[in-house]
């Protein structure tokens, strides 16, 4: 299985939609590795793996845990890491922590949050080596309010601006969050970088999902995610089944002992 290169991605755009998946394990990071372009290591897995309210309570050491086991579990896909809040407040600080991120997890790139204000830290990264993924519309590490953006005039022609901007900056490829479909249409034909879309329209370069929502393991569902299983009730179901076993001796059976 040969290893894919940034360069790959790029040249994507506007031809093979990119496939883009979250990981935070070793067995799911193996499974997306046979069929992903991108594995991100999102800091979503502050909620999805440990009941945290909002991503601006991961810290970079557990990041860093799981950075390093998806890396150490994938041959063929670009992993990308989700630098966490607060993490890359001015390019020096980014510079140090992304240095760090690199060396301790030896994922592919990293990812920022944020528009025209990231474009100096962007630009720092890159020129010093650093494969750097955007990340424009919806920033959760900030929003307080989790609404679709681009809906008025001055949303779209900010989220534009920002588009353009990070595309010019040095990054390889730009996640578009939670924003109307004609306009993620429209920064998609304004760029030259492939965009990754979530909750952005089928006309995004790619597209990208947290893979627990879309097998059906969590609670909340938004309109953008398709639930291609449902394997909370399967697991729900074995674990009853399990129960049920030991209750009246059935497990272990004869199969499952050492004689």
């Amino acid at each position: 299985m040969q290893k894919l290169k940034i360069s790959k991605i790029l040249k994507k755009k506007n031809k093979i939609p990119i496939t883009c998946l979250t990981a935070y394990t070793k067995t799911i990071a193996q499974i997306a590795d046979k069929f992903c372009d991108i594995i991100l290591v999102g800091d979503s897995l502050g909620m999805v793996l440990y009941g945290m309210k909002t991503t601006r309570e991961v810290n970079i050491e557990t990041m860093i845990l799981h950075g390093r086991a998806v890396k150490n579990s994938t041959k063929k896909s670009i992993v990308v890491f989700d630098m966490p809040y607060k993490t890359y407040t001015n390019k020096f600080i980014a510079y140090k922590n992304a240095r760090k991120i690199i060396k301790l997890t030896k994922c592919d790139a990293v990812k920022l949050e944020g528009g025209k204000k990231m474009v100096g830290t962007i630009k720092h990264l890159t020129k010093k080596g650093i494969p750097v993924m955007g990340h424009i519309g919806l920033l959760p590490q900030t929003s307080r309010n989790f609404k679709v953006k681009g809906k008025n005039f001055i949303q779209k022609r900010q989220i534009l601006e920002d588009a353009i901007a990070v595309s010019n900056s040095g990054v390889f490829a730009i996640i578009i969050e939670c924003v109307v479909e004609n306009l993620a249409k429209k920064i998609t034909k304004s760029i030259s970088v492939p965009t990754i879309g979530i909750g952005a329209s089928k006309h995004c370069d790619g597209q990208i999902l947290v893979t627990e929502d879309m097998l059906g393991l969590s609670d909340l569902f938004p309109r953008f995610v398709k639930r291609y299983s449902n394997l909370k009730k399967i697991i729900e179901r074995c674990i009853k089944n399990y129960v049920k076993d030991v209750k009246l001796r059935r497990f272990p059976s004869y199969k499952n002992v050492y004689k």
